[in-house]
């Protein structure tokens, strides 16, 4: 797998692979002690809604990271 720095990630959209827009790259939790990737948050898309993603508490989506399918101009998530 390609390395991305995660600098190059942050304000990307983020798009279902049905073609939807989902919002924009917020941030990616890690769990500290391993360093494990867990989830994409998603400042979303205004007007968007019921995704298939669970929220946090700030209304920002949490996309678990095995979802992520491409990176390039925008990420494609699975849906």
């Amino acid at each position: 797998m390609p390395e991305i720095l995660a600098e190059n990630l942050s304000g990307k959209d983020v798009i279902g692979d049905d073609g939807a827009t989902l919002g924009q790259l917020y941030n990616i939790t890690l769990d500290l002690k391993t360093g494990e990737l867990h989830d994409l948050v998603i400042d979303p898309e205004d007007g968007i809604r019921d995704v298939g993603f669970s929220q946090n508490e700030f209304g920002r989506y949490l996309v678990p990271v095995d979802r992520v399918q491409a990176v390039k101009d925008h990420i494609v998530v699975r849906r």
